[in-house]
Formats: C-alpha cells, structure tokens, sequence
C-alpha cells in the first residue's frame, strides 16, 4: 500500500487526537517499517489495521468508525493535494464516475507497484448511483468515508446504504446505494 496512506493516517491522528497518541500508537505497534513512513514509500496494509486497532482501544471508539473517519479526512485531503482531479467536476457522482477509469489509472502510472480497489460505477437515475467496491485489503469502511467526504466537498447532503458482500474477507467488498437529497 503507497505511503501517502500512512501518512495521511498519522498526520490525522495528530489533528483529532494529538502527537502523543501518534507516537504512543506507532511505539505499541511493533511495526516492521517502525512507523517511518514516506508518501513514496510501499508498506503492508496491516500496518494500518494494527494503527487503527491500537487507535481504537486508545480512543475507546471502533475501529470501523474510525476508517469511515479516516476517509472523509483523507478525501478532503486528496483535494486539497490533486485538486487537478476536481477541474470541471460539478457533483459527487460526477466524481466518483470518474475514480476508477481516470483516478486510479492516473495512480498507477505513478506508481505501477499501485494495487488500487476495483469500483464499478451504475447511474441509476439523476440522484441515485450505485457502486460496488471490490479490494484485497478489508478497507470498505474507508470507501464509506471517502464517500460522505465527497459528498461534503461538493456540498450534498446524501443518504448512503451500504451492503457488505462476501468477498475475500470481512470488509474487502461492498455495495454502496447512494441517493442525493435535495
């Protein structure tokens, strides 16, 4: 997984908890890159399972909310950082049609060691979109997340119904149903 997630995670856990619980949860996690990430680097995902468990029994919040979390403050991240992603997007579906087939390409012509989850995008109508997240890693909290901060961005209020699905572990594939609300 590319270091920007790690980053991004740890810079948030300094924000909404503070640095010392940063490095309380780096220092309990007996990690094999010790917690000296780079945006450039590649680590294991299980670095940040075991960040965002140490993180929960830390905080006393669940982990779950805690990835959901993690993605709407890594969404208003990554516009802030490749706002070039953004230019003449005008709503959240608009966007989100546009992750797999242009975000993500665009993401491994940068890093071709790159393993971003699969997204299949279906307009239902106007104001109902569904999508069905599919990824190796148990991350479908954080594309819950990255979904409410993409709705925040563009200023929609959204209702979001989320199915889990077996894929190839807890949390590895999901179908969101997503409908705008005026």
């Amino acid at each position: 997984m590319k270091g920007v997630i790690f980053t991004e995670f740890m810079e948030m856990v300094e924000q909404k908890f503070s640095v010392d619980v940063a490095e309380e949860i780096i220092s309990a996690a007996n990690l094999e890159s010790n917690g000296e990430y780079t945006s450039l680097g590649t680590y294991s995902h299980e670095e940040v399972l075991n960040l965002v468990t140490l993180l929960s029994e830390k905080s006393g919040l669940e982990a779950g909310d805690l990835a959901l979390a993690f993605g709407e403050y890594l969404f208003g991240r990554f516009a802030t950082i490749h706002a070039d992603f953004f230019h003449g997007v005008s709503s959240g579906f608009d966007f989100i049609e546009k992750v797999e087939d242009y975000i993500h390409i665009e993401v491994q012509k940068l890093y071709p060691d790159a393993n971003p989850p699969k997204l299949t995008c279906t307009r239902e109508a106007d104001d109902k979109m569904a999508l069905h997240y599919r990824s190796h890693r148990p991350f479908a909290s954080v594309a819950e997340g990255l979904i409410k901060g993409c709705a925040a961005h563009f200023n929609e209020n959204l209702t979001i119904d989320r199915q889990d699905l077996p894929g190839v572990g807890p949390g590895t594939e999901a179908r969101f149903l997503m409908e705008r609300k005026s």
